[in-house]
């Protein structure tokens, strides 16, 4: 698909990877971005610069009346961006189960929703979904062992949205980012991408096409290590 001319609703949008993705999304030419966060205030001036293409759209993915009120503010998509998402649970053995169900809460069963939610505007666009997952959804790593379950969890619907929705013309994404430097894995003592380049990877494959996209140079060599050999990869991941 061409992101030029196009209505694009994204999750997360107000900082980091979904910060990244609205304001390259206005440069490539989108007639109307959505831009939902929990706190879209942010978002203003941005919105302003954009000439009424920028739309700010209050939106916990947790909560279903905010779901119904963002959905009734759009009528047909081209693209929908689930973005948003909880890195708030780590061990799974010492973490507080309260800890991995809001992950769980947020990264699967809220992506769902939106997803479920916007839908009927996808329809009539005929329009395309891309997931943000992470390298980590592929392969556990034991000190992110409830966050990765939850985007494994995604990974798991969104391959199914695939066989449901290709039926009907449309298409989905899954993207698979490395280490990102946001403000969710500030604490992460490893090399990170800078959140524009994996924004521009993203738009870049899904203009292609790619149905499984790496967005960043780490993505990338993950991703092929996970297609030639998955049980090494796990077990890399798995002596981190």
């Amino acid at each position: 698909m061409q992101i030029r001319g196009s209505g694009v609703f994204v999750t997360g949008a107000n900082r980091g990877i979904g910060r990244a993705l609205v304001e390259q999304l206005v440069e490539r030419g989108a007639t109307k971005v959505y831009a939902a966060a929990r706190e879209p205030g942010g978002l203003a001036t941005l919105a302003e610069q954009s000439g009424g293409r920028l739309v700010p759209i209050r939106l916990d993915i947790t909560k279903p009346a905010d779901i119904q009120a963002a959905a009734a503010q759009v009528a047909t998509l081209d693209l929908l961006i689930n973005n948003a998402g909880l890195l708030g649970s780590r061990n799974l053995l010492d973490n507080p189960l309260e800890a991995i169900e809001r992950d769980m809460q947020t990264n699967y069963f809220g992506t769902l929703a939106v997803t479920r939610g916007l839908l009927p505007a996808i329809e009539r666009g005929r329009g395309a979904i891309a997931n943000v997952l992470t390298i980590a959804a592929l392969a556990s790593m034991p000190f992110l062992g409830g966050y990765s379950a939850s985007k494994a969890a995604a990974l798991s619907f969104t391959q199914a949205l695939r066989g449901e929705l290709g039926r009907r013309g449309l298409q989905v994404f899954a993207v698979f980012p490395g280490p990102v430097d946001t403000d969710m894995g500030r604490d992460i003592d490893i090399p990170k991408t800078p959140a524009s380049e994996v924004a521009r990877g993203i738009l870049d494959g899904i203009e292609r096409g790619e149905e499984d996209i790496f967005p960043d140079p780490m993505a990338s060599q993950i991703g092929a290590e996970f297609a030639k050999a998955p049980k090494l990869l796990e077990r890399r991941f798995g002596a981190m």
